[in-house]
């Protein structure tokens, strides 16, 4: 709830500042309008025909804003989050549509020789401003959207930071004309449309991208399946898909795990991965997650044993005090000794087993092989999703992977002793 709360609280701001930034975009606007108009500069005008474009774009920016914040519904089970996608194409057309204008503009200026009576303080001024007003708007714009993840934002935020070089071709613009300069102002005015209008394509563009739920962000995917994959219980990630939903992501994957963990436990893991997502990444608005057993499974099992012999090693009669382990990798009905681990806490006086676990849990166990085990171990066990099998004190190892390939091994349910016997164990 809270989280939810977070994010509406950023899609309200993100909302304001575009209100504000329209607002101010507009005044702008009108200020270029009636300036040029009184003082007969029309690169002055035309600028405000651009700023008008940009109302257009932020105001619909903050629409989509505004409608994303609206709770979810029966209709809308999903929110309305992709009003803001929509609202992001109209800004790449207003955008587009400014290029175009501004285009023209250019065009017109680029064989014109303005005639000026005196020198224009005050439309000069009115650039300065804008200038200066552009710069705001952009910094405060790519600040939040990049908070809020919004799209628009960012585009307007782009958009305004471009307004700060067009101010600064319609000034050089209007000194270039009271200098009686051809040429410049109406090539440097062209170069820049065109880039304004690619920006309009490219926003049209992704947000078609995103309305057709395609991958945009292959980089995301990968990390996600990999960090994924790291986590204990997880044997394989595949089919990572996410979904953009205007300033939020929605993830589906599928994680492969152990075919002998219960129902219960592939809940538990599934849930811990669709948290971890969810904490790991900010603007990740709902993960789903689906599990499925391993079909070709490679298991990871480790025995306590009291000497190092391969395959032929003696099984040690308890887990925490047995003075080496033998990691295995098990495979149909064949088996590979991994790694050695000789125990070294074996002179600690408490918690043995819970130490040697946190040393071994690395190799991503499955399976433990043990005779003894106390209720410490085997709960920390059991909630890393590792199968306990019950065996006899003094068989090689050879003897007891040939009993559980067989299905002869039962699996232990509850410690084999309690607490309080394993704290006399460890106090003799």
């Amino acid at each position: 709830m809270d989280a939810a709360a977070d994010r509406i609280r950023e899609l309200k701001h993100g909302h304001r500042i575009a209100f504000i930034a329209s607002t101010m975009t507009l005044s702008l606007a009108l200020m270029k309008a009636l300036v040029g108009y009184m003082f007969d500069v029309d690169v002055l005008i035309a600028d405000a025909f651009h700023s008008g474009a940009d109302v257009l774009a932020i105001s619909a920016s903050g629409f989509g804003l505004w409608l994303a914040t609206r709770k979810k519904s029966t209709r809308f089970p999903y929110g309305l989050y992709r009003a803001e996608t929509l609202a992001t194409l109209l800004i790449g057309g207003g955008i587009a549509w400014a290029g175009v204008e501004l285009l023209r503009n250019g065009l017109q200026k680029l064989f014109h020789t303005p005639t000026v009576r005196g020198f224009p303080t005050i439309p000069v001024v009115v650039s300065v401003v804008s200038i200066i007003l552009a710069l705001i708007l952009s910094t405060k714009e790519k600040k939040v959207g990049k908070q809020i993840n919004s799209q628009s934002l960012l585009i307007n935020a782009r958009e305004s930071f471009l307004d700060i070089f067009v101010s600064v071709v319609v000034l050089l613009g209007i000194l270039l004309g009271y200098l009686r300069i051809p040429f410049v102002e109406g090539g440097i005015i062209i170069g820049i449309s065109l880039l304004v209008f690619w920006l309009g394509l490219k926003s049209i563009w992704i947000s078609l991208l995103v309305l057709m739920d395609a991958n945009l962000e292959p980089e995301l995917r990968s990390e996600i399946q990999e960090k994924v994959n790291q986590i204990y219980g997880v044997k394989g990630v595949g089919e990572v898909k996410i979904r953009q939903s205007g300033p939020f992501r929605m993830v589906e994957c599928k994680i492969l795990t152990s075919s002998t963990l219960p129902l219960y436990k592939s809940h538990e893991l599934a849930d811990k991965v669709e948290d971890f997502i969810e904490q790991s990444y900010n603007h990740i608005e709902s993960v789903f997650v689906h599990v499925e057993p391993a079909r070709e499974e490679v298991v990871t099992a480790i025995v306590p044993v009291r000497n190092i012999e391969g395959m032929d090693s003696k099984v040690y009669g308890h887990f925490g005090r047995a003075p080496y382990f033998i990691i295995l990798k098990l495979h149909d009905d064949d088996a590979e000794i991994e790694d050695f681990y000789m125990n070294e806490f074996l002179q600690e006086k408490r918690h043995i087993g819970i130490k040697v676990i946190k040393t071994v849990i690395s190799h991503k166990l499955d399976i433990l092989f043990t005779s003894r085990i106390g209720e410490l171990s085997f709960y920390m066990l059991k909630e890393n999703f590792v199968d306990i099998y019950r065996i006899k004190e003094g068989q090689s190892v050879r003897e007891i992977l040939e009993q559980y390939w067989c299905g002869a091994l039962k699996k232990v349910t509850k410690p084999t002793h309690p607490l309080e016997e394993a704290q006399v164990e460890n106090s003799e």
